[in-house]
């Protein structure tokens, strides 16, 4: 007997190793997450079993009676959706807020995730409608001095200072608003989960839980979450699988400007980004980003280039920069912020063996202004244009700017959208354009501006630098035509 005793406080004290990204549960230790298809690079977490008599059908999640339907007989039409006031916050959800929809918010501490939860607030509750904000990380009294320094009297908008995930439910359950928020989903607790708030099997648990509310009522749900130090979404991936849309706030160190990004939306695109300012009344809306960005350029910057990129349906013209130095270590450093590391690596290789470029001894800074991010190939000639740049230390004309993706032997690839990326540039009063050759062919040039086609990454540096600036090298570049087009 008494040995019986022991085996059932070791059961009680079992404990599971949990996948931190596709939440699955093994009983042994295994390293990484064998599950097929995972593929996640965290090591499994160890964590208290749930009790047995949580392993069972929990009580919320009881069945309901669910009729067959064909699919011919559905409707297809449009998801109905409530706009918004913000114009960008609109363009990133896909049009407004679906009813019944579940979105994530995730961003860095400090990014403005909860002073853009307290303004979707006030946005629904200037609707004569009301709004549950659930606060598990700040008081009352701390969200209404935000409410204060944004101008908000909070009229419409209803706290609830709580962290266990049943009364929460069951304060939506009495309320019915029309809008719910939780911030953030790391500080709810469920009784069915062994473990504290803010590990993986609780996280799972208040987002399977919400999105089932979410489902049943129909009413919309934003909530927060946390991002890691490698700039990942704090929690299991299942989460991510789990809501509708996901919505990243980015921003760059000391600076004011806010990226809204959707890296998952079922109603919409997820190549919509939203630009808003860091200001004393909040996130306000950026509605002219490329002329925002463009406002604090000193022309004719030495490393500075033009580059119009599409993000979704909108071209926002952004400035790449780019610093060269001699290097005083073995191996060269080469440092990038906002564009992929990898790139910047592949870029300078072609740059130095195919278009003489010296930079096999030179240290390379890359940075994007304003805190983007650019991911598109589009990015490639401006970012080797800024390098050369920097490295003759010649300055490129203010009024020019370039696309194109460049190939391993340096030649220059056709982008798409050509014709938005020039009319973007020339609304903006910029009067050269250096593109793919390939890309001449049924462009429309606005009028006053010179497009030059390039085959080469070699013809595209000759084509903005000024032919002095090898006055000082023994090794000269071979000077090659390129092709121009001008309006008419």
């Amino acid at each position: 007997m008494r040995w019986c005793g022991v085996a059932k406080l070791k059961d009680r004290r079992r404990t599971v190793f949990m996948c931190p990204s596709c939440g699955n549960e093994f009983a042994k230790w295994a390293g990484f997450c064998p599950a097929q298809g995972c593929g996640s690079q965290n090591p499994l977490v160890e964590m208290a079993a749930a009790p047995p008599a949580a392993k069972g059908r929990p009580s919320w999640l009881a069945a309901k009676a669910t009729e067959v339907v064909e699919l011919s007989s559905i409707t297809s039409g449009d998801q109905p959706r409530d706009p918004l006031p913000s114009p960008e916050l609109n363009r990133v959800l896909g049009g407004g807020v679906v009813p019944g929809s579940v979105v994530l918010l995730a961003g860095e501490p400090g990014v403005g995730k909860s002073t853009l939860l307290l303004q979707l607030a006030q946005y629904v509750a200037a609707k004569d409608q009301k709004v549950l904000y659930v606060s598990g990380e700040e008081s009352p009294q701390q969200i209404k001095l935000r409410s204060d320094r944004l101008g908000f009297a909070g009229t419409g908008v209803l706290m609830l200072p709580e962290t266990d995930l049943s009364a929460v439910i069951e304060k939506l359950d009495s309320v019915r608003p029309a809008l719910a928020i939780v911030d953030s989903i790391q500080t709810l607790y469920s009784d069915d989960e062994a473990s504290g708030p803010g590990s993986v099997g609780q996280v799972r648990e208040a987002g399977l839980r919400l999105l089932r509310w979410a489902k049943d009522s129909g009413t919309p749900v934003f909530v927060s979450g946390h991002m890691t130090k490698d700039g990942s979404l704090a929690g299991p991936r299942v989460l991510e699988h789990m809501v509708d849309v996901v919505l990243y706030l980015e921003s760059q160190e000391d600076g004011s400007y806010r990226v809204l990004r959707a890296g998952k939306n079922r109603f919409g695109a997820t190549t919509e980004v939203g630009v808003f300012e860091m200001t004393e009344q909040g996130l306000t809306d950026v509605y002219d980003p490329s002329k925002a960005l463009l406002s604090q350029r000193a022309g004719g910057s030495i490393g500075a280039a033009l580059a119009p990129v599409v993000e979704g349906s909108r071209a926002l013209l952004l400035e790449v920069q780019a610093l060269t130095s001699p290097s005083q270590l073995p191996a060269p450093r080469r440092v990038a912020n906002g564009v992929d590391y990898n790139r910047l690596l592949m870029l300078a290789a072609v740059a130095s063996r195919r278009a003489g470029l010296e930079l096999s001894g030179q240290d390379i800074i890359v940075n994007v202004a304003g805190g983007f991010k650019i991911s598109e190939p589009a990015a490639d000639l401006p970012l080797v244009l800024a390098m050369a740049s920097s490295l003759y230390n010649s300055p490129l004309d203010a009024e020019i700017f370039a696309f194109g993706e460049v190939g391993l032997s340096a030649e220059i690839r056709a982008v798409s959208q050509a014709q938005r990326r020039v009319t973007e540039a020339a609304r903006l009063g910029l009067k050269k354009c250096i593109l793919p050759e390939t890309s001449l062919e049924g462009l429309t040039i606005p009028k006053g501006m010179k497009a030059i086609g390039v085959r080469t990454l070699r013809q595209a540096i000759n084509a903005v630098l000024s032919r002095d600036r090898n006055k000082d090298r023994s090794e000269d570049l071979a000077w090659e035509p390129v092709g121009a087009l001008e309006p008419g």
